[in-house]
Order: C-alpha cells, then structure tokens, then sequence
C-alpha cells in the first residue's frame, strides 16, 4: 500500500488494513533481520509512513511486537492442540516433552520473541497494551496446561508450570543457540568453547523431559 494509499485511509476497515500492515512489516523485519535489530524507524520506513504515524496504532516498537507475540502464542497453542489431538494414548514424558520441543523449534520467530519479552518487549509499553499480552498469554499456559497434564498423567498444575517452562527456556536458548557473529567465529575456531553453544533441539527436549518426569515426585512439596 503507497503512503498517499495510507494518507487517504479514514474508515475502520482501512485502518485496521494500516494495522496489519505494520504488523506485517514488523514481522518480516524480524524474520530477516532478528527482533533486537529492527526500530521502530525500519517499520516505518517498510510500510511507507512516517514513526508519527506508526504511534497512532502502536504507541512504541515494544508494544508492536508484543501483538506479534500474542499472535504467536495462539499460533503454537493451536499447534500442541492439534499434535495432542493424533494421539489419544497416553504419553510418556519424553514423547510429550519433545512434542513441546519441537512445535516451538518450528517457529523461530516465537522463540525470538519470547527470548525479549521480559527483559524488553514488556517495557515501554501501556498498562492497556501489557494487560492484553499478559491476559493472552497466561489464559493459553492455563488451557494447554489442562491438555498437556490430560496427555502425561499429570496435574493442571504441572502441566502448566510444564508449558511455562517450555517457553521460558526456548526464549533463552534460542538466544544462545544462535549468538552473534563475533561469538559464532569464536566457536567454529575453537571447538572447545563450541561446547558453550548449545544444540536447541536435544538441550530443549532433556530439560523438558527431565521436568515432566520430576514434576509429580514434587507434588507433596508444593505449596497449598
């Protein structure tokens, strides 16, 4: 859409059309170029407005990826459902610590996001558009909670602190499994360092499968 297109758009159906097309921009950007490296001025600059006119729809950078987050947690919610939905046996810790593993491997950019959301993405942004991420995203650990506890013999509860805990160390694995230039010549020249870079997949799934086996061995211990 041109900027004389943008300039022209009045009604609710064109700014929600302007909407998407930030977010759209904003998305791309970070597939390419990784969420710590786009301004808020990129985004502008791709979807042909001026930053002025970006902050009528998302008051800051922050608060545009934190749409996309939400977004990307309902996208892999609906991933576990369906994965979940192919077996109706029972799974072992692993089977559905690797089910987890893996849906969120399979999106990078879930992963990016997640590994800023509360170190950035969570700051510099409106009580309104904080209320709205955090009401997404604990509403959805609660639900597949239910059906990841349905699916490996353990509680609600559990089954939550085992999806929360499948995101959180995503996001900080992601970072490591993928460092900077400078980092990444340092581990291909020294294969000893190189044991510092984790392997996302396997690194994810072990955890995983280590918390999903340890949890119910706890339960007396957890607080009323």
């Amino acid at each position: 859409m041109t900027r004389a297109a943008f300039r022209r758009a009045r009604r609710p159906e064109h700014k929600q059309q302007r909407r998407e097309a930030i977010l759209t921009a904003a998305r791309e950007l970070a597939r390419t170029s990784g969420v710590r490296n786009v301004s808020l001025g990129a985004v502008a600059e791709a979807v042909g407005l001026a930053k002025s006119n970006i902050v009528r729809y998302f008051g800051t950078r922050e608060e545009i990826y934190l749409v996309l987050l939400a977004e990307e947690w309902r996208s892999w919610a609906d991933a576990v459902r369906a994965a979940l939905r192919q077996s109706s046996e029972p799974g072992s810790p692993h089977r559905i610590a690797t089910l987890l593993a893996d849906t969120l491997i399979e999106r990078p950019l879930f992963c990016d996001l997640l590994s800023h959301s509360s170190t950035t993405l969570e700051h510099n942004v409106s009580v309104e558009a904080a209320r709205a991420y955090k009401v997404t995203a604990l509403s959805l650990v609660a639900e597949l909670g239910e059906h990841v506890a349905a699916a490996a013999g353990l509680s609600p509860r559990e089954g939550a602190e085992l999806v929360g805990a499948a995101c959180a160390l995503a996001g900080m694995l992601y970072q490591a499994s993928n460092p900077p230039p400078a980092l990444a010549q340092v581990y291909a020249e020294d294969p000893a360092l190189d044991a510092a870079c984790p392997k996302m997949e396997p690194s994810l799934a072990r955890a995983l499968t280590a918390l999903a086996a340890g949890l119910p061995a706890l339960r007396e211990q957890q607080p009323g």
